[in-house]
C-alpha cells in the first residue's frame, strides 16, 4: 500500500495571493495567542547543552501525567518564540496537553559549548530529546511535530526507526523540506531566495559563527564562513564539514528524509503547501514513495511555515487545528 493524498485547500486571507506573501505576512502579522512556556536544560554526554520550553497542566512530581502530550521541533534558526510554535504550543495547550518545544544546539538564547551546532538530519538528537521528554512522563500519549528543518530531522529519524517507534500515538511534519538539495538549490537560485531569505537566516548564523571562531581558533576556517553569501557556501564551510560531512551536496544528501519515507511505521502527516517558496513542488514525494502510514496533505496554498486563514492580516489557527484533526482522528 501507499501513502493517502489530501488536496484540500486552506483558506488563505484573500490579499495573501502567492506564496511569498503568506510565508512572510504569517511570520510577521498573523494573529496568534502568545504562549509562555517554562524552561528546562539538559546535559548531553559529548558535554553539551539542550533546551526544552515546557507549559500546558501541571507536571506531576512523579511523572504520572497521563494526558495527551506534544513535543515540537523548530525550523532553521528557530526557537520557541517562533510564530508557528507560539501557535501551536497554544493551541494544544488551551486543549489541555503537555506541549514541549525542543530547541536545537544554539538555539534557545545563549550559546552552545562546542564547536559544532545541529543539521537538518540530527537524528542523535532527536533521539535524545525524545527520550528525554518521554522518560519524564513515562504515562503521557505522546505526539511529535516538526516544521521545517525540524520536520526534516524528524521524519528522517522516524523512517530509521521504524516500529520502534511506535510508542508515538502521531507524527507531523509541517513544510518539510525533504529533498534538501532541491530546496538548498530552489534557496540559491530564486532571486527571493538570494537577497531575502537566506540574508535573514544567514544574519544570526553568522554572529553564531563569530562566537565559535572566538571559543575554538583554528577549528575550521571561520572566515570562510563569514563570508558565506549562500547557504550552500556556508554549509560547505561550516555545517558539513563541523557535522562530518565532505560538503554541503554530501550533507543535504545524506539528511534528507524523502529517502526514509518508505520505512515510517508511525501514523504521520506530511503538510507542505504547494505553493512554498523554499520547496519546489516537483520535489513533493508521490503517495508511492511513502509508506501506508503517511498521510500526504498538499494544500495549494500556505506558503512556508505560514498557513494563515481568515480575513485582514489572517490568523495562524488553521494549522494547528489541522495537526490537532490528525492527532485525534488520523486522517
Amino acid at each position: 500500500m501507499t501513502a493517502r493524498l489530501d488536496l484540500t485547500p486552506c483558506p488563505s486571507p484573500n490579499w495573501q495571493c502567492e506564496g511569498h506573501i503568506q510565508t512572510i505576512a504569517a511570520m510577521q502579522w498573523g494573529r496568534r495567542t502568545r504562549q509562555h512556556f517554562l524552561r528546562q536544560r539538559l546535559n548531553t554526554s559529548d558535554g553539551d547543552f539542550l533546551d526544552i520550553d515546557w507549559a500546558g497542566p501541571r507536571q506531576h512530581s512523579d511523572g504520572g501525567f497521563d494526558g495527551k502530550a506534544l513535543v515540537i521541533f523548530h525550523g532553521l534558526e528557530g526557537n520557541s518564540k517562533s510564530h508557528y510554535a507560539q501557535a501551536i504550543g497554544a493551541h494544544f495547550v488551551a486543549l489541555g496537553w503537555m506541549v514541549a518545544v525542543a530547541h536545537f544546539r544554539g538555539c534557545s538564547g545563549e550559546p552552545n559549548r562546542l564547536a559544532r551546532s545541529y543539521f537538518s538530519g540530527d537524528s542523535g538528537d532527536v533521539n535524545f530529546i525524545l527520550t528525554q521528554v518521554r522518560s519524564q512522563l513515562p504515562q503521557a500519549q505522546w505526539h511529535a511535530a516538526g516544521v521545517s528543518l525540524g520536520g526534516n530531522a524528524l521524519l528522517k529519524y522516524t523512517g530509521e526507526q521504524g516500529a520502534q517507534l511506535s510508542w508515538l500515538h502521531g507524527v507531523a511534519g509541517i513544510s518539510v523540506p525533504i529533498d534538501l538539495v532541491a530546496t538548498g538549490m530552489q534557496l540559491q537560485n530564486s532571486v527571493i531566495g538570494r537577497y531575502v531569505y537566506t540574508p535573514h537566516f544567514l544574519a544570526s548564523m553568522r554572529t553564531k559563527i563569530q562566537q565559535k571562531a572566538a571559543a575554538f581558533p583554528g577549528i575550521l576556517n571561520w572566515n570562510k564562513a563569514l563570508r558565506a553569501r549562500t547557504l550552500l557556501d556556508f554549509d560547505d564551510a561550516y555545517t558539513g564539514p563541523v557535522h562530518g560531512f565532505r560538503s554541503a551536496l554530501d550533507y543535504w544528501s545524506r539528511c534528507s528524509s524523502t529517502y526514509k519515507l518508505r520505512g515510517i511505521r508511525v501514523p504521520t502527516l506530511l503538510l507542505n503547501a504547494r505553493n512554498d517558496p523554499f520547496i519546489p513542488q516537483a520535489s513533493l514525494p508521490a503517495p508511492g514513495q511513502c509508506s501506508d502510514q503517511v498521510l500526504l496533505h498538499y494544500p495549494g496554498s500556505g506558503g512556508h511555515a505560514g498557513f494563515a486563514s481568515g480575513t485582514g492580516r489572517g490568523d495562524l489557527t488553521w494549522l494547528p487545528r489541522r495537526l490537532e484533526q490528525f492527532f485525534i482522528e488520523r486522517r
